[in-house]
């Protein structure tokens, strides 16, 4: 079944210089419903909607919930900004997480691009609609994986070289899958109960083969 998803209003300029872009994200760091991507001169700004968060905070709970069942500890960053000038890209991910680098973030105030590790996976919810090319902006900061939900259904991105190619199983969190996550975001929509849905997630995973 389809989920209906509210659009994003978005906005995008062309030949933003990176000082612009900085003194902009500076102007807004308090505004948590406002997204900045920037991608070499051209700037993507996207302001969420009830229903871009309600999907964006239920994939990231799947994540959650997956990474306890399984026994991999982790660091939910939300939607930290990530910038690099030498690159001339920038991106606020509607969630993203640390799995293998958790214990090095874990206490950390704020992220160093430059000396610290790109998140694992990131969640990019309506990422089809984006103005901008993101898998680039992802791939060029190394992000292994995306979380993407295009309107309809989850769908899963592993980075291979400077691009991504769509797999059907994660590789971050092995025993999630892109059908799997799409029938518990539908699922999660539909229900009344956030607590009876969490626990059918995880009865799910526990009655997994290992």
């Amino acid at each position: 079944m389809a989920t209906v998803l509210a659009p994003a209003d978005r906005v995008i300029l062309h030949n933003v210089s990176w000082k612009t872009y900085e003194g902009l994200l500076d102007e807004n760091i308090d505004n948590c419903g406002t997204r900045f991507t920037y991608d070499d001169g051209e700037l993507e700004i996207m302001t969420t909607s009830l229903g871009h968060e309600h999907v964006n905070r239920t994939l990231a709970d799947i994540v959650r919930i997956t990474a306890q069942e399984t026994g991999r500890p982790f660091v939910n960053a939300g939607s930290t900004t990530f910038r690099q000038q030498d690159k001339a890209k920038g991106f606020e991910p509607d969630t993203c997480f640390y799995f293998r680098h958790a214990k090095e973030v874990r206490r950390k105030r704020a992220i160093d691009p430059f000396t610290d590790p790109a998140p694992e996976l990131v969640i990019e919810v309506d990422i089809s609609h984006s103005s901008l090319g993101r898998f680039r902006i992802y791939a060029a900061f190394g992000v292994t994986e995306i979380w993407g939900y295009d309107g309809e259904r989850v769908l899963f991105y592993m980075l291979e070289g400077q691009s991504y190619r769509e797999i059907a199983e994660s590789v971050t969190l092995p025993a999630m899958t892109a059908v799997q996550a799409s029938a518990f975001l539908a699922m999660e929509l539909d229900e009344d109960d956030n607590l009876a849905w969490e626990h059918t997630v995880r009865e799910w995973l526990r009655q997994r083969p290992r």
